[in-house]
């Protein structure tokens, strides 16, 4: 077998692989040219979010038998095109699933203790008491939207809060449980002081999170979104923020990043230039999955998938 991992991943591929016998080619400065060009000879890819690997691209891997995926999002690889050309797709949402669930419940901490806020204004020599009073987790209804993975793991982490944890999740029946209450979204609009999503990214999920979503909840939220930006339309974000529809926002991934989610065009964007001026919004660059422990877990329940299949 001969493999090209496409991405900056765990050393753990390169070593396991060689031991297996296949031979490995770090690829992660290829082009888009340099990929169409040299991919043919190919059985396996391992990727992240570098290139699209669409029809045009995978046409060009005439021999590839799998793509291997750290982490849980699949929405650069034509699933179609792998399905009709019998190409495995693997993936690891059970690799980062603990870090994403974690990350969650900081920032969400972070947003109602005002620990941003107050630990700039203490390294400034102000000390403000009262305007720094925060609010509890505890007796709060905490929504959980997309029930894979990611939302199991942090009504986990939720349930030693005290919160009250209720889900909906569109193609996954009956998963109630003595830490999560399954219901329709109508409850999730009708209840939920917070809301967090984890949604895959399709055309039902991108722009999910608009205006008219956020004009169906009956009190001011907090939203937290780990998944993937493009499912909240950040001008509407903003816009809830300044009415009050919306309490706060802890936000990991945003619209405006680009595909591979290396970067952000900030410079001409009024929406997010207007977002970072808010003390209720949390920010971080897309890294809710990215710990030291998730790259290699992520890489241990690939490599166990790809031997399943692989290895006689």
């Amino acid at each position: 077998m001969k493999v090209a991992i496409l991405d900056n991943v765990h050393p753990l591929f390169e070593k396991t692989f060689n031991e297996w016998g296949w031979e490995v080619v770090l690829a992660n400065k290829w082009s888009k040219n340099d990929f169409q060009k040299n991919i043919s000879s190919f059985d396996g890819i391992v990727i992240r979010s570098r290139l699209v690997l669409d029809e045009q691209n995978l046409s060009f891997a005439k021999n590839l038998k799998f793509i291997a995926r750290p982490g849980s999002g699949l929405e650069n690889i034509d699933l179609d095109y792998c399905n009709s050309n019998t190409v495995k797709v693997f993936r690891s949402p059970e690799g980062n699933r603990d870090a994403v669930a974690e990350h969650v419940v900081g920032m969400v901490l972070m947003l109602n203790k005002h620990l941003f806020r107050s630990n700039i204004q203490v390294r400034n020599s102000i000390w403000k008491r009262e305007t720094n009073r925060g609010s509890e987790l505890m007796g709060k209804t905490f929504a959980i939207i997309g029930y894979g993975f990611m939302g199991e793991a942090l009504a986990e982490r939720l349930s030693g809060f005290g919160v009250n944890v209720i889900a909906y999740d569109k193609y996954k029946n009956d998963f109630s449980s003595s830490i999560v209450k399954q219901v329709t979204l109508h409850e999730v609009f009708n209840s939920a002081d917070f809301v967090s999503l984890h949604t895959p990214l399709s055309n039902e999920t991108i722009g999910m999170v608009n205006n008219d979503f956020i004009s169906k909840f009956r009190k001011s939220f907090v939203l937290i979104n780990s998944a993937r930006g493009k499912s909240v339309v950040l001008k509407d974000l903003v816009e809830g923020l300044k009415s009050g529809k919306i309490a706060g926002a802890c936000l990991d991934v945003l619209e405006i990043e680009s595909s591979s989610f290396e970067k952000v065009e900030v410079s001409s964007n009024k929406h997010f230039n207007s977002l970072i001026e808010m003390d209720n919004v949390v920010l971080s660059p897309h890294i809710a999955g990215w710990s030291q422990e998730s790259k290699l877990k992520m890489a241990e329940f690939l490599i166990a998938k790809i031997a399943k299949d692989f290895l006689n």
